[in-house]
């Protein structure tokens, strides 16, 4: 529990700028509150204490204003900011070293009792403010989900998915994370998501089409001037 305690900390000041001191994280960040009551919920639901889990996370709810369901997962060093108005299914699994923003839904859209609901995060995710992830699908380690992007879909490790309904913007190619692996190094941290040096496939296609419209009119310029000289050599 310390453990868990003493990583959360570290975390939270390690990708918080504004974090100042360890007594300013244990008595003013409601993601570290709400991960510290969740893992007593969490025991308790484990234990089949269902209604005492439910009761502890609605105080914990009521008091950080994140809601994290006493069913769900959550790995080590998950990084919650800000936090307001998060809300995180039953059935959902967040992977180690996760950041989640304000505003995130982690939700189900099936009724079905008993059954795998919500979405599994793997490894060092980000969710960006405001976004929406529904579904029993995989968010694969080190994907970004970019600010209210709605994703329905699951999203393989190292992409970047944005828009509504989401679309990648970028993948790493197994080559190159089999590199990574080889050679592992520190990635850079993105905040909310937003990776400057990715750019997205939509904008990436009106350039492509824009640039062979350029061809088209330079060659079909060349072509009317072959046919206007050929037609003055005749005259």
């Amino acid at each position: 529990m310390f453990t868990h305690i003493r990583e959360d900390i570290a975390t939270i000041r390690t990708k918080d700028p504004a974090a100042r001191s360890t007594w300013e994280v244990i008595t003013c960040y409601p993601g570290f509150h709400a991960l510290t009551i969740h893992r007593l919920a969490h025991a308790l639901w484990l234990n089949k204490f269902y209604w005492l889990a439910r009761f502890v996370s609605h105080v914990s709810r009521w008091l950080t204003g994140i809601e994290i369901h006493p069913g769900a997962t959550m790995g080590r060093r998950v990084f919650i900011d800000h936090g307001m108005g998060i809300v995180i299914g039953e059935t959902a699994e967040v992977g180690d070293d996760c950041t989640i923003y304000q505003g995130v839904t982690l939700g189900g859209t099936s009724l079905e009792r008993g059954a795998k609901r919500h979405p599994t995060l793997e490894a060092g995710v980000i969710v960006g403010g405001g976004a929406k992830v529904l579904g029993s699908f995989t968010v694969g380690a080190g994907a970004k989900i970019g600010s209210n992007a709605v994703v329905i879909k699951p999203v393989p490790a190292g992409a970047t998915a944005v828009g509504n309904p989401a679309h990648i913007v970028g993948s790493k190619s197994k080559e190159a994370q089999s590199k990574e692996t080889q050679q592992p190094a520190t990635p850079a941290f993105s905040g909310y998501g937003v990776n400057t040096n990715e750019e997205d496939p939509i904008t990436q296609t009106l350039k492509t089409l824009m640039e062979r419209l350029e061809r088209a009119e330079v060659e079909q310029a060349k072509l009317a001037a072959q046919v206007q000289a050929k037609g003055d050599a005749n005259q």
